[in-house]
């Protein structure tokens, strides 16, 4: 995982595509999880975290054009 600044350097398609990564990502975690094959259970808080700071990100730009 990358800092945020990383975050603010992308364009707003690139975050767009790497949040549905995240998504996806978080996604097949859980089911990993509900069927016990969950090796590293720190990577779904990272995986949250991630989508947490693309969002605030995204956030922060509308807010600026506004």
């Amino acid at each position: 995982m990358s800092k945020i600044s990383s975050l603010r350097e992308m364009s707003l398609e690139q975050l767009t595509l790497e949040l549905d990564g995240a998504r996806k990502s978080l996604f097949t975690l859980r089911f990993q999880a509900a069927s016990e094959r969950n090796d590293a259970p720190s990577q779904a808080k990272r995986l949250r975290r991630r989508i947490a700071q693309i969002l605030t990100v995204q956030r922060q730009r509308e807010l600026a054009q506004s």
